[in-house]
């Protein structure tokens, strides 16, 4: 539940303004996407060496919850989709720049009317299973992603991919907007591209076996303990500098580990030992201590808006004065201090975005946001009419900052005469119960910055239950805008409305921090920690 560097991308307002003007026929080619040769493990263990060092067979990551599961379609967890990235591919991705760029195809030509896209797929390319990939298997994966990924189902709505030949697939789309391309590409909820038989053979329940083009393969999941994946040596990489989630991906290193170390105490030891080589989510109370130890580098980054979800559609808060009356209790100062520790790596501001972002960021619905107003606040629990009835807080000590902001509300709500109490589960239990509206009234979630404001999780239905006109309409006013300014505009008006519905909050913007080795080389720290070309020495 996380995200980095998030800028003012170019290429959105570049597709927006396509989008609105009607041009097509556009054909995006990279400049070299050829698949190299596949390379056997004799000759990447060679490529491992120089003349003065030798590297170690396996990197050891550990994440600070277990994923929900690996079906990249049916999750927003960060720690699943950050895993997952290594065994699946997409059609297209994002590169350094957050520009949407061919993956697993070769290109895109976008009709006239803006209706229909034509992807040519690259040739020669093979799953780990050893069955070469095939229009069939674009067409069943992405299918399945429409009608599965809660945001294809409400931003692609209607959407199909149908095959045209073995290397050629077409996406129809109902409505023309200027956002297909980086839906596409995000890496949330991503559209792993799977061979057609594992789709058709999936569970309702989700995907169970891993088999994707990427270049680490699936080989086991040890329950409460780690994922063990291995280099696949009959990977096609594209031949393209590495940017982002693009370019070459070597895979210098056999074994990848990723444990599952829910103890923020035993992470950081094990960090400090070397028995970790990366660990994400490191506590802020640790940042000095972990900056102190030699063999480890500390990487900060923008990491997203710890925003708090409102039960609109079931119990006490169903209520929106009540839910006012919330707004104006919260010091987001004091939950933001108590959750990131040092004012630096944390900020205030009531945009949905990276305030780093221009073209979205605003200040609508400020004063609803950060009012410290208890008097405020108990004015409008009489008026609502509040008379002790039990607010839930669902949260999760897998992550810190959700859990510590959490218990920080529960005291301030608490000193406006509101009965509240906590329930606290691992973190796949967390978004399990997150999905029963009746067993909870508010959660904290570290949310990762989007590229686009139809892609936030707080105007997601399937997410915290939001299910409201207003909200749908304005999605597509901003998708459809005419221009980017006239976009920014209706962004503008949607925030505002949701402070005043107070269906959600941000509480505040954070830097999340990632350790690492120093003797770790070829990692990156981008909108996730990449490390399909990381190795370490021995």
């Amino acid at each position: 539940m996380k995200s980095k560097k998030w800028g003012l991308l170019v290429a959105i307002l570049l597709l927006m303004v396509t989008a609105a003007c009607g041009s097509g026929g556009n054909k995006q080619t990279p400049g070299n996407s050829s698949p190299s040769p596949a390379v056997n493990e004799g000759s990447k263990d060679d490529a491992n060496k120089d003349e003065s060092k030798e590297y170690k067979d396996e990197l050891n990551i550990a994440l600070t919850a277990q994923p929900p599961t690996l079906d990249t379609a049916m999750t927003v967890s960060a720690v699943a989709l950050d895993t997952a990235g290594n065994i699946f591919e997409q059609l297209y991705t994002l590169n350094a720049n957050y520009e949407p760029v061919p993956a697993l195809a070769e290109s895109v030509e976008r009709s006239e009317d803006g209706l229909s896209y034509t992807f040519k797929l690259r040739q020669g390319v093979k799953f780990h299973n050893g069955k070469e990939l095939t229009s069939e298997d674009v067409v069943a994966s992405m299918n399945r992603w429409l009608v599965t990924s809660s945001r294809a189902k409400v931003l692609l709505q209607n959407a199909k991919f149908e095959a045209v030949d073995t290397y050629t697939v077409k996406l129809t789309v109902e409505k023309a907007t200027s956002d297909v391309l980086i839906l596409i590409s995000a890496q949330a909820q991503f559209p792993a591209i799977m061979p057609k038989e594992i789709i058709e053979s999936a569970p309702a329940e989700g995907i169970k076996e891993y088999i994707g083009t990427g270049p680490y393969k699936f080989v086991e999941w040890k329950q409460d303990q780690y994922i063990h994946l291995e280099r696949y040596d009959e990977y096609q990489s594209v031949d393209r500098d590495p940017s982002g989630f693009d370019g070459r991906k070597e895979a210098p290193t056999k074994n990848l580990y990723f444990h599952f170390v829910t103890d923020h105490a035993t992470r950081i030891a094990g960090v400090k030992t070397g028995k970790y080589d990366v660990a994400d989510s490191i506590p802020i109370e640790n940042y000095d201590e972990l900056a102190a130890v030699n063999n480890v580098e500390l990487q900060s980054f923008p990491g997203g808006a710890l925003t708090a979800f409102f039960n609109t559609t079931e119990g006490v808060l169903s209520d929106v004065k009540l839910r006012q009356a919330v707004l104006a209790a919260l010091n987001n100062e004091e939950i933001m201090l108590a959750s990131f520790a040092k004012p630096e790596l944390y900020s205030l501001s009531p945009s949905y975005l990276s305030t780093n972002q221009t073209q979205w960021t605003n200040e609508a619905g400020a004063e609803y946001y950060n009012q410290s107003n208890p008097e405020k606040a108990k004015q409008l629990l009489a008026e609502a009419g509040y008379n002790g009835e039990e607010i839930t807080l669902l949260t999760t000590k897998d992550y810190n900052e959700m859990y510590t902001g959490t218990l920080v509300i529960q005291e301030q709500l608490r000193q406006i005469g509101m009965n509240v109490k906590v329930i606290n589960f691992d973190f796949p239990t967390f978004l399990e119960t997150k999905n029963d509206r009746s067993k909870w009234d508010i959660f904290l979630a570290s949310t990762g910055y989007q590229i686009t404001p139809p892609q936030l999780l707080a105007v997601n239905p399937d997410w915290a239950g939001l299910n409201n006109e207003t909200v749908a309409n304005a999605l597509v006013a901003i998708r459809s805008a005419a221009t980017p300014e006239a976009a920014k505009q209706e962004w503008e008006k949607l925030q505002g409305f949701m402070y005043e519905f107070a269906s959600s909050t941000v509480l505040g913007h954070y830097n999340g921090v990632v350790a690492i080795n120093k003797n770790l080389e070829g990692f990156e720290l981008y909108e996730a920690p990449v490390v399909w070309n990381a190795k370490i020495a021995k």
